[in-house]
Formats: C-alpha cells, sequence, structure tokens
C-alpha cells in the first residue's frame, strides 16, 4: 500500500465520483481506477460501490475512511515537522479567531510575531468557534482564540482572560452620555445591529435575554465586527460588544447593563496531543505575553 492509494481513495470518497476525483488529483480516470483496485485487491475487501450513479463507500469502506484520514493527519504533520526549522527562519502558521478578537487582541500580537519572525508565513481566518473547533479536529488549524467552553472531544483549550461585554453606542446616540446603568426592559427596546446567530457572542446575548425574559429588537444582522462598528458610530443604532472594542474606537461609548452580562473565559484552542510547529509555539508564547502588559 502506497500513500497515493490512501490521497486517491479519499479523493474518490469525498467527490463520490470517479471522473471529479480524478480531476481534483489531475490523474486520468483509468489511472484512478486502476489504483483503487490495487488498493482493494491489497485489503482484499471492496470499499466502493460503483454500481449506482454515484460512488458510495461500502461498509468497509465507511469503517477505513477514519483511519486512511488520521494517518494521512499523521503524515503531513510528519512533513510539517520535517519541514520545520528551530530557529523560526521560515515556516507556517495556521491560525482562526472568532470575530470580536480581530477587532482589539489579534492585531497588536500579529504585528509582535511579525516583528520578531518575519520569515513566517502566517495564514489567520475570522470564523465562527464551530468552525474552528472542526479545522483544529481536521488538522487544518495550528490554534484558534475563542471561548471556553469547548465542544469537541479533540480540542483542548487553555484560558487566557476574562471577557466583559456592555451595549455600545455612537457618539450621536442619545445614551453616549449616559452614567446610569441601562436596565434589561429599556434594552429590549433599543434597536440593535448584531452579529447574526453562527455566531457565539450573539448565542452569548441570546441566552442572556432569555434569561431575563426579554426580546432583543435585532434590527440588523451582520456576519462581520468592522461592519457593527461602522453602522453604531454613525448612526442611532446601539449594538452589544466586547469593552476592549469600544477602548480601540473612541467613537464608540460602552453602556454597562442592569443586570451586567456575565463575563466569558477567551481561550486558546489548540487540538489535543497534536505535534506543536515552532511557529505555533512562538505565537503562543507571544499571546501569553501580550495578554500579561
Amino acid at each position: 500500500m502506497l500513500l497515493r492509494h490512501i490521497r486517491y481513495f479519499l479523493a474518490v470518497a469525498e467527490h463520490r465520483n470517479f471522473t471529479r476525483a480524478a480531476e481534483a488529483l489531475h490523474v486520468s480516470q483509468p489511472t484512478l481506477s486502476q489504483q483503487i483496485r490495487q488498493l482493494e485487491d491489497t485489503l482484499r475487501t471492496q470499499l466502493l460501490d460503483r454500481s449506482g450513479r454515484t460512488v458510495q463507500l461500502t461498509d468497509a469502506g465507511e469503517a477505513w475512511m477514519r483511519y486512511a484520514k488520521l494517518a494521512l493527519q499523521d503524515l503531513d504533520a510528519g512533513v510539517r515537522a520535517i519541514h520545520d526549522v528551530g530557529e523560526l527562519s521560515r515556516g507556517n502558521l495556521r491560525l482562526a479567531v472568532t470575530p470580536t478578537f480581530t477587532a482589539y487582541l489579534v492585531g497588536p500580537v500579529i504585528d509582535r510575531f511579525h516583528a520578531a519572525h518575519p520569515g513566517i508565513a502566517i495564514d489567520m481566518q475570522e470564523i465562527t468557534q464551530d468552525q474552528i473547533e472542526a479545522h483544529l479536529a481536521d488538522d487544518r488549524l495550528d490554534a484558534g482564540i475563542a471561548f471556553e467552553p469547548v465542544h469537541t472531544a479533540e480540542i483542548e483549550s487553555q484560558p487566557l482572560f476574562e471577557e466583559t461585554l456592555s451595549l455600545v453606542v455612537g457618539g450621536g446616540h442619545a445614551r453616549a452620555t449616559r452614567r446610569k446603568p441601562l436596565g434589561a426592559q429599556d434594552f429590549a427596546k433599543e434597536p440593535l445591529v448584531l452579529l447574526n446567530t453562527a455566531f457565539a457572542t450573539r448565542r452569548y446575548i441570546d441566552e442572556y435575554c432569555a434569561q431575563h425574559r426579554i426580546r432583543p429588537r435585532v434590527v440588523i444582522e451582520v456576519s462581520s465586527i468592522s461592519a457593527i462598528v461602522e453602522i453604531v458610530r454613525r448612526g442611532q443604532v446601539a449594538t452589544v460588544l466586547p469593552d476592549g472594542i469600544a477602548r480601540e474606537h473612541g467613537e464608540l461609548h460602552p453602556v454597562a447593563l442592569d443586570p451586567p452580562l456575565p463575563a466569558r473565559m477567551a481561550a486558546l484552542l489548540q487540538r489535543k496531543d497534536a505535534y506543536r510547529t515552532a511557529a505555533s509555539k512562538a505565537f503562543v508564547r507571544i499571546l501569553m505575553e501580550s495578554i500579561k502588559r
């Protein structure tokens, strides 16, 4: 059995079609079919059911696919280990964060990391926590910054700091100079722009409202913190954001809520027992140093 057998099998399992899998692999369809036959002969079992309009996995194919994926992950990690250099003169960092952190945490940390290790290529994504955990489990990320608790067994978390949230308004908003906390019933009357329900921050806000038996007046839903900041600072619509974002933008003004939203724990997420590249270790070190400042 060869490495290409594993890659070819997984491609067919993903595309459920020999033609599309061959195109993705840049090989001819007869070559792909021959290699799959060789694999099945080696394993002495049929992995794929070719009788229907689409290729389906047999029971044996379903069982073997899990181990094939794990083997490929380990082999890919081994390749990265070979090319990893201790002095960090080259390498890659695969990072993902939930949207709120791009507005006040990630910029300074990435700036420090790049200044210290300019030879490291950084691939950073802004995605939901569910996506971060899934990508980490599939070994498509080195690290993620999100929140505790995690919901995937393969992921471990390391607490970073407590994040507090408040109602946030622009300078022209009627509540921009308010000093007294805003009660839950008055909060429910505020027109809000919020992240959509795919994001952990929105679910956190919805849970707060449910606990206090109020329904937020959401007039705009977006998938970008930068869009929220622009909408709020220019108009009469409010939002709920981490206090750290308001501190980064002078045009934004936090308004305390009564009762307040509970603080939530920001966390570093990594895959359990995964190989840690020198670049990822250096990033974690700089992240921790930045938080302590």
